[in-house]
């Protein structure tokens, strides 16, 4: 949830009612509801095939016309074009580092909405096969058809003032009928957060009729003498930049020109003018031009109002209900593709990898980037870089009002800035509460470990994680062999333990002191030359950045220490790197933790093991769940 209390104030101040019956089903087995190809999944875009086999066979048979081979080129470029109109206009939308006060409605697309706007490119198919039809059924027309006439540009803008946009306005209010909504529109609205992709989510009657509009300006330019295929792409590419600008949820007109220009907010739309026929039903109901509701009467009268309010980012010093901001791996690179974030890429192994390349490309690695990848924090010339970054986001967050800023992943290193210790020193007058969530990822550890274990191996035993988890099992008495090199590191945890439990703190300097425990927890990069020292079926927990790698098939390796969010938990739209919908790292579990609970301590440095139960309680109580 994302400043909820913003909107809400708004929502009551202009008396706008979000229309619930959006958010609920109609009748799906409506006579052209679906689409011809719903069942084919991925498989659909085969029938693009048809195009690039008539393109191939026209090129190379003797009987191919170079007309249809043009014709086919034309189709191809157009979809592929159109798609990456889409795209961008999604990157744009997930790009909260530049649009993050210019959001029109301030709640996430979650899953669902994610899911069910999936194949929202089916228009696109359909198009072209209504085009290409459109072309042979009109062969005389379209022969010859000149690559620039200026005339054929006005009089498409005007067949498409004329005709398209008030064709658009009636049939649109006809779809707001009961019988109609009930049985087709309802599916566009069913999208309660408005992103581009929105535009493209309709029943296949909506986007047969769409055809009508798109083709109607081009259609008739072109039998008046007047066409060309300039004409052609800029008409099909500036629709759907207007479709896509509109159902945007980032406001990107500025107020100053409608301030400036009045009659200008009568021939475009903004995304606050269309959002509020997602909210309030019966306004707002024009294609691009606002012009057709005010003689229709249907604009709403709050539009220009709260355009201006968001456009001015007003109010940006309001109260925060509650923000939680998920920035794992994955997000830093979400506005590349977002349907990739969405859906596979959180489970795909090249994520780090494609982090590192754009780290590198975009930035130097001397350089401070805001792109990190992996190996950069590894590059001892790049902390400082890396660091500068980190303390950039904290004093920003600071002045933001944000209450807990979670460091998490490799943001928390104790080589980098010892867990955050560095910030908070550097700071002492932070209002915001630096997290590094490392207790609750101790409190996972150690709570999947079984509760009748003897003995375990602790490989990276030093480390913030290994010292808590090795004094905690002490306590447990649990034998704990803690693999390091340096005596005096291991003297100076084993004191911290009570007299009575130091005993079972045993110092080991090699992996094969260990090839008799079934219970290895790995804290540093283990070779798989050194995994080979675990007795078969051990299992191999880990708090290790990045993962080992899994080489025993006679063993089990368990993940990074994660928790599922709470049932009631909304709008998430992203995976966490490899892991699953619904499921967030520990330490980032640990940052929401710390925010539900009011703690007003900083959670940096060394972790405090008798707060370890208290975290693990306290996320259980808020409705975390272990894996």
């Amino acid at each position: 949830m994302y400043r909820m209390e913003r909107q809400d104030s708004r929502t009551k101040e202009n008396g706008i009612v979000e229309d619930e019956s959006a958010c609920f089903p109609g009748e799906m087995g409506a006579p052209l509801f679906a689409w011809p190809w719903q069942n084919l999944g991925i498989y659909k875009y085969l029938l693009y095939g048809t195009f690039v086999a008539k393109l191939v066979y026209s090129s190379t048979s003797l009987e191919g016309t170079e007309k249809d081979s043009r014709l086919c080129e034309h189709v191809l470029h157009l979809c592929i074009l159109r798609g990456l109109v889409h795209q961008l206009w999604s990157s744009y939308n997930a790009m909260l580092f530049l649009n993050r006060t210019r959001r029109v409605s301030p709640r996430g697309i979650d899953f669902k909405q994610i899911d069910r706007e999936w194949d929202w490119d089916n228009f696109i198919i359909l198009q072209s096969f209504v085009g290409a039809l459109a072309c042979l059924s009109f062969p005389s027309s379209m022969a010859n058809l000149p690559m620039w006439n200026t005339r054929g540009l006005i009089c498409c803008v005007m067949l498409h003032v004329g005709l398209s946009e008030p064709i658009y306005y009636w049939g649109h209010r006809f779809m707001h009928s009961q019988h109609l909504f009930t049985h087709y529109h309802w599916l566009h609205h069913s999208s309660r957060v408005t992103h581009p992709f929105t535009a493209g989510y309709a029943t296949f009657l909506e986007h047969i009729l769409m055809c009508v509009i798109v083709g109607l300006p081009i259609i008739g330019t072109i039998l008046v003498g007047f066409g060309s295929i300039s004409m052609i792409y800029g008409h099909v590419l500036i629709f759907d930049f207007l479709r896509c600008l509109g159902h945007c949820n980032v406001e990107i007109i500025p107020h100053q020109l409608f301030d400036a220009f009045p009659l200008v907010r009568y021939f475009i739309y903004t995304p606050t003018y269309h959002s509020l026929h997602h909210t309030e039903m019966g306004t707002n109901f024009c294609l691009f031009m606002p012009l057709y509701d005010a003689l229709g009467n249907t604009i709403n009268r709050h539009s220009w109002h709260i355009h201006k309010e968001i456009s001015s980012a007003a109010g940006n010093a309001c109260a925060i209900r509650i923000q939680v901001i998920w920035v794992g791996p994955i997000q830093s690179t979400t506005f590349l593709d977002t349907n990739v974030a969405f859906h596979f890429l959180g489970h795909a192994c090249y994520v780090g990898p494609v982090q590192d390349f754009l780290a590198l490309f975009l930035h130097p690695p001397r350089q401070p980037s805001r792109v990190l990848g992996c190996s950069q924090y590894f590059l001892p010339f790049a902390r400082e870089g890396i660091n500068k970054q980190i303390e950039e986001a904290i004093l920003r967050a600071d002045r933001l009002g944000v209450k807990v800023l979670s460091l998490a992943a490799l943001n928390k290193n104790e080589a980098l800035n010892r867990g955050g210790t560095l910030f908070v020193n550097k700071h002492p007058n932070l209002k915001v509460r630096v997290v590094h969530g490392n207790t609750l990822t101790a409190a996972v550890i150690l709570h999947e470990i079984p509760k009748d274990a003897q003995e375990v191996f602790l490989a990276g035993s030093t480390s913030k994680l290994g010292r808590a988890i090795a004094l905690y099992l002490a306590r447990r008495k649990v034998a704990v062999m803690m693999l390091t090199q340096s005596t005096e590191r291991f003297k100076s945890i084993q004191k911290e333990a009570p007299i009575e439990y130091r005993k079972f703190l045993v110092q080991v300097t090699t992996y094969q002191a260990a090839e008799h425990c079934k219970i290895w927890i790995i804290g540093k990069w283990t070779t798989p030359r050194e995994q080979w020292w675990a007795p078969a079926g051990t299992h191999f927990y880990q708090f290790v950045v990045p993962p080992i790698i899994p080489m025993r098939r006679d063993c089990t390796y368990g993940k990074l220490a994660a928790l599922r969010l709470p049932d009631d938990v909304e709008e998430l739209g992203s995976c966490e790197y490899k892991l699953e919908r619904g499921v967030v790292h520990a330490c980032h579990a640990g940052g929401v933790v710390h925010l539900l609970e009011g703690w007003t301590h900083h959670e940096v440095g060394a972790i405090d093991v008798d707060q370890i139960d208290v975290v693990w309680n306290a996320a259980l109580k808020h409705g975390f769940k272990p894996l």
